[in-house]
């Protein structure tokens, strides 16, 4: 993930341990090289 993802395997651990607050770029990068999408939903749906 990390190769794929063109961040270090350091600066991913770094990332995604608990606590952190990983930027959005990060988090994109990361679904990216994992195949998958991150997508906003509303929470309640239209009345």
């Amino acid at each position: 993930v990390a190769k794929d993802s063109g961040i270090t395997r350091e600066a991913l651990y770094k990332a995604l341990r608990p606590g952190s607050e990983p930027r959005f770029d990060t988090v994109s990068r990361v679904c990216a090289a994992l195949g998958v999408r991150l997508v906003a939903q509303p929470v309640h749906a239209p009345a």
